[in-house]
């Protein structure tokens, strides 16, 4: 099975060696977003809100350029410099994602690059 590499311009362009996503078959494995700005690469904001907004429309967009949508994402990884931001993860992944909704993990790390404070990377499958 052959893979495709995964470009749009609406999502920020990979910041080292690693593709937007990655295509095999029906299945999609999208990198890590942070809340950088497609534009200007550069941090959304300090905000929280403003920053989960921003990965999940990152995620979005790396989704759409794939062929599918944010809710083909079967698997949900979260990775958020302070856990006390969980239930505002959860806030707003309920205004992007429909049920049901996907498998999740959310790990609490020391850094993430750029000084984000929240990565989330995932897998979707493509029917």
């Amino acid at each position: 099975m052959s893979k495709t590499i995964v470009v749009t311009d609406k999502d920020p362009a990979a910041i080292g060696t690693y593709s937007q996503a990655v295509k095999v078959g029906n299945t999609v494995y999208l990198s890590g977003q942070i809340p950088l700005d497609p534009v200007t690469m550069t941090l959304v904001d300090t905000d929280m809100n403003a920053q989960i907004n921003q990965v999940f429309k990152n995620l979005t967009a790396v989704c759409e350029a794939a062929g599918g949508q944010l809710n083909d994402i079967v698997k949900l990884n979260i990775f958020l410099t302070d856990l006390s931001h969980f239930a505002l993860v959860n806030e707003v992944m309920a205004q992007y994602f429909d049920q049901p909704f996907p498998a999740r993990a959310a790990i609490g790390v020391a850094e993430l690059p750029k000084g984000a404070a929240v990565e989330m990377d995932g897998i979707l499958v493509i029917e």
